[in-house]
This record gives C-alpha cells, structure tokens and sequence, in this order.
C-alpha cells in the first residue's frame, strides 16, 4: 500500500511540476541571478519574414497584407511565401504578387521544414523572421523586434502570441489559458538565460545561425533549439506581438497535438546529445519544460491505475467498481456536456494524452512530415 501511495504523490507531483513547481523556481533563480539584455551592437536593419502555407485560400490575402504592413513598419524588409503544392486557388493568388514577393512553389507535397529551408536559402537578410498564415503580426509591434539583436548574445528571439476567440468553446478557453501560462513561463526562462523553443508562429532569427531543418524534423523547435546549442540565447519578445485563432474543436486540436508531439520528440531525439552538454540550468530548464510535458499522459495515466489499486486494496472491489465507474461517468459527461471545471479537466487530460500518443508515434518511426489545416483555426 506505501508504494502505491508513494508511486500516486510521485506521478501527481512529475505532471504538476512543469506547470507549478518549475515556474516557482525559476521565479527564485530570477531573483538571484537575472540575465537581462547587454546591448553592445548597432540595431539590425534588414529583415525579411518568410511564411509557408498549405491550401491557404481562405486567409492568404489576409496574410499578404499584414505581410506588406509589417515590411513598412520595418523598412529594408524582404516577403518569402512558400506553398506546399497548395490545391485550393493560393497559388493563383500568390502568383499575383510575384516580384512584390519572393515565391517558392512546390510540385510536390514536401513539408514545412522543406519550405522553409528553401525560403532561407533565398535571402541574404540579417534578421528572418518565421511566422505562419493563419498568424496576423501585429505591424505596431514590429520595430520592437530589433533591439533584442542589438545584444550580441542572442540569437533567436519568439515572440508573443495572442489567442483571440476564447470565448467560441471550452478547447478554445482552455488552449487559451493554457498558452497565456506558457507566455508567462517563457518569460521567466527568458528572464534567466534562454527560451526552451520558440513557437513557429512567430520568431526571428540571425540568418547567419540558420542551419537546414531536416524534412521529417519540426522547424520552429529544431531551427530555436540548434542556435541554443551553439551557445546563443533564445529570448522571448514580450512587445513583439501576434494573434491567432485557436482550435475550437476538440478533434482538430487533439490531432494538432498528436502531430506536434511526434515531429518535436523525434527533434528530441536528434539534439539531446547536444542538449545534454549545455550547462546544469538550461538542461534543468529543458527537462522540466518539455521532456516531463511530453510524458506527462503517461504518468497520468500510471497515476489512474495507483488510485485505483489503493481504492481496491482499501475499501475492496465494491468500492474499486463504483470508484471506475464514476471516472468513466466523469469523462462521459465532460465529453457530451459543457460542464465548466469537469469539462475543463478533460480537455486538460485530452491534450496530454494527445501529446503522449505523439510521444509513441515518434518512438514507433512515425514521421509526419506534411501538415493539414486545422478547419477550426480558420476564419
């Protein structure tokens, strides 16, 4: 009975830590040893923003524009699109902006790494900016973004996403909060040292670090975590800002979530090598941000089956069926009912038991290596 109490607290406290006990430490790290910015060079001056899109047709036009907003607010800036063999009318609508914008079109169905390596390899740029077709920059924002590159020391900086239609559903309210913990975390990762990843909504990098992504690798994580090794710092933008819709359905977050977990555990795998030689605090920082997330369905789920066994071997099988029985009717519930804290929890579970099924996807050999629009983060 010690060991199954022991083996719940253990999986309670492995799943809670990254959203609790991680941040508080960092938050006493800040406090004694702060890494803010040492601007030491002259502020960049040429960027360019490079976006890969797949079947885009409902939001290209809307993307270009904001492309073209943010390049004014910038000055010296270059416009790169990619499209993965889009089928749905983008490329037409790309191909009315040719010369304006530097276009990429694909044949054949690639990837976004793919893309984005081929849209790299297309500028000559100080400063590439990533960002994705559904994500709107805010051009107000943008000339924020050059100071954090006058600190030679940084090499990468993500910027801040803002979710806008929390209010359209319970996955949406709940990705919101979840992301608006995350932009916290971020900042106090930021606050001592470096960013565990940027987010491929929105972050910039010195072209000069850029090394190829490989096809069947996610972009955003391997690009972020490649410069991190090579000893720059990955900071977070606070004032450097976009929005994007959530997923307001279930189905498409938790399939996102599958595909985001698989592509980023199998870039795991390919850096921890060299993430394991960077000092104690980063790898600390890396540990407990990403790798205990990625498992944290796991321990879910080993922590189910320590309830469980301590409820049979307390109060007997009686008591064991009614307790399953409940967790069964709970999940029910949650899942045919807007039941606000029920609900809320199951969402919670869904998205790590997602994330954990990437996890075993990544471990199987599974790759996916191209990417299909979430419907429901579209508009």
């Amino acid at each position: 009975m010690i060991w199954l109490i022991a083996s719940l607290v253990a999986c309670v406290l492995v799943v809670l830590h990254p959203y609790v006990t991680y941040p508080l430490s960092l938050m006493a790290v800040r406090r004694l040893r702060p890494q803010p910015l040492r601007p030491t060079l002259p502020e960049p001056t040429r960027f360019a923003i490079v976006c890969c899109v797949y079947n885009e047709r409902s939001v290209v036009e809307q993307k270009i524009d904001n492309m073209r907003a943010v390049r004014d607010a910038l000055g010296d800036c270059q416009l790169l699109i990619h499209s993965d063999a889009s089928s749905d009318g983008t490329n037409e609508v790309l191909h009315s902006v040719e010369g304006e914008f530097a276009i990429s079109l694909a044949e054949a169905r690639s990837g976004k790494s793919a893309g984005m390596n081929r849209l790299i390899a297309m500028t000559d740029a100080e400063i590439v900016i990533y960002t994705d077709a559904n994500v709107m920059i805010d051009p107000a924002t943008a000339a924020n973004l050059a100071r954090y590159f006058a600190d030679e020391g940084v090499g990468c900086v993500t910027g801040h996403l803002r979710y806008q239609n929390e209010e359209e559903s319970e996955t949406a309210r709940i990705g919101a909060l979840y992301w608006k913990h995350e932009e916290w975390v971020k900042q106090l990762e930021s606050d001592t040292g470096s960013v565990m990843g940027a987010d491929g909504s929105l972050f910039a990098i010195r072209r000069k670090l850029h090394r190829p992504t490989p096809a069947d690798i996610i972009d955003d994580f391997h690009t972020s975590m490649s410069i991190l090794c090579a000893g720059y710092r990955l900071v977070r933008g606070g004032d450097f800002v976009a929005y994007e819709r959530s997923a307001t359905v279930r189905g498409d977050e938790f399939r996102r979530k599958v595909r985001i977990a698989c592509r980023a555990f199998n870039c795991h795998r390919l850096l921890w090598p060299r993430i394991a030689r960077l000092d104690g605090l980063t790898v600390y920082k890396y540990l407990s941000h990403k790798f205990l997330r990625w498992l944290a369905g796991y321990f879910l789920v080993a922590g189910a089956a320590a309830s469980s066994a301590i409820v049979w071997l307390a109060f007997g099988p009686a008591a064991f069926a009614a307790y399953v029985a409940l967790l069964a009717l709970a999940a029910t519930a949650a899942a045919r009912f807007n039941l606000p804290i029920v609900t809320g929890m199951w969402e919670i579970f869904v998205a790590m038991w997602a994330t954990a099924i990437g996890v075993y996807k990544s471990i199987r050999g599974e790759r996916f290596q191209t990417w299909t629009v979430a419907s429901s983060t579209r508009k």
